[in-house]
């Protein structure tokens, strides 16, 4: 169950992330642009929050890597930016819904031409 404090927390902490990114506050050389914060879940102790990383270009894991070094520094900006007595702790996770989209997209593509071959 899913409370309407920690959806609105997780919402503000993507804004302030996916800004972060945007802006080049994050001076890791591995974070692009063509990263994007798809999703940040906040567990209903407010001591977590996990969120999605989607990658576009780029190597996924060295990204990632990336984001996990600057974890301190995006909490600081992020408590700063939503004001929260105790911000969460941040763990990023590779979002690859966008990949199984493509593959699945792709599969249905095959099965309508091998329909339309018969």
């Amino acid at each position: 169950m899913s409370y309407k404090r920690t959806k609105r927390i997780g919402e503000e902490m993507k804004k302030v992330i996916s800004s972060m990114i945007a802006s080049g506050a994050i001076k890791d050389p591995r974070i692009t642009s063509l990263v994007s914060i798809t999703e940040v879940e906040v567990t209903q102790d407010l001591k977590y929050a996990y969120a999605y990383v989607s990658v576009l270009a780029g190597d996924k894991h060295d990204i990632l890597d990336g984001l996990k070094s600057a974890r301190g520094f995006i909490r600081k900006e992020v408590g700063k930016e939503i004001k929260l007595r105790y911000t969460p702790e941040i763990i990023f996770k590779l979002d690859d819904s966008i990949e199984r989209g493509i593959y699945m997209s792709k599969l249905i593509d095959k099965m309508k031409s091998d329909d339309s071959d018969e």
